[in-house]
């Protein structure tokens, strides 16, 4: 029978924050993860849109980087308060998790099986009303490396 501390253990997460080739950061994974996996929740302060506007500028001195997540078009998780290991997924296009929203928690879940020392990511898929020109593509510039890479962190528009 187990003892009281071995009942209360936590098990230890399958990631593990590491430099990435996509950028600065990455998460990776630490054993073999299954496919629906739910993996971390993306922590932080929530905030609303205006509050986060007028916390980070928009004029690329940060070079358009930011811990934002959306949350519903009027709520946005600020990772960069009280935020987690889960804010340094990368984006890609050809991504292996996926964010799930409950309510205004926001969940990173494995999409397919991922092995040990693959970089975890999803797809990011910026939303802008404004039109996608060239230089928004460009100022969202996705360093992927996937063969089927968009070139741009921007959804398609639907």
């Amino acid at each position: 029978m187990p003892t009281e501390p071995e009942k209360t253990k936590r098990r230890k997460r399958p990631i593990a924050v590491r430099n990435s080739r996509i950028h600065g950061r990455g998460v990776f994974a630490t054993e073999q993860i299954s496919k629906g996996t739910r993996l971390i929740e993306y922590t932080g302060e929530i905030i609303t849109w205006k509050v986060a506007d007028h916390r980070y500028a928009d004029d690329g001195s940060n070079g358009y980087h930011t811990f934002l997540f959306d949350i519903d078009g009027k709520k946005v998780i600020d990772a960069a308060v009280g935020g987690n290991a889960a804010r340094w997924i990368n984006h890609s296009c050809a991504p292996n998790c996926q964010a799930v929203g409950e309510g205004d928690r926001i969940f990173i879940e494995s999409i397919r099986t991922i092995k040990p020392g693959d970089e975890l990511v999803y797809d990011y898929g910026f939303v802008f009303q404004e039109r996608h020109t060239p230089e928004l593509k460009a100022r969202y510039r996705c360093l992927c490396g996937a063969k089927a890479c968009r070139g741009t962190m921007v959804a398609k528009k639907k």
